[in-house]
């Protein structure tokens, strides 16, 4: 499984991004796609899943209100849309995949499958 990251970007405080993350070779059946956070010297943070077969979303309470995270089955891929953008959101994001799991986890660990990462800049 490959998985595709793409739409970071450097935008202003207030803007907005839509972060993508494609499957290639693989059509996802089961279990969640998730996109985390990191910065410089700390460890990769959750910031939003989905369940694969069904409409269930998760996010981290800092990005609620502010971010959807969707999927659209025909094309394999996971959106992140990103509103209202902060300063603090400036991060290297990556999209992940478990698919093995029927329940959600919030840690990158019970994650197998990672894209390479898209940047999020956020200028004041």
């Amino acid at each position: 499984v490959q998985l595709q990251a793409s739409g970071g970007g450097l935008v202003q405080a207030g803007g907005s991004l839509r972060l993508s993350c494609a499957a290639s070779e693989h059509t996802f059946s089961s279990g969640f796609v998730g996109w985390f956070c990191q910065v410089p010297g700390k460890e990769r943070e959750f910031v939003a899943a989905i369940r694969w077969s069904g409409l269930t979303t998760y996010y981290t309470d800092s990005v609620k209100g502010r971010s959807t995270i969707s999927r659209d089955n025909a094309k394999n891929t996971v959106y992140l849309q990103m509103n209202s953008l902060k300063p603090e959101d400036t991060a290297v994001y990556y999209c992940a995949a478990a698919t093995a799991r029927n329940f959600i986890s919030y840690s990158a660990l019970n994650y197998n499958y990672w894209g390479q990462g898209t940047q999020v800049t956020v200028s004041s």
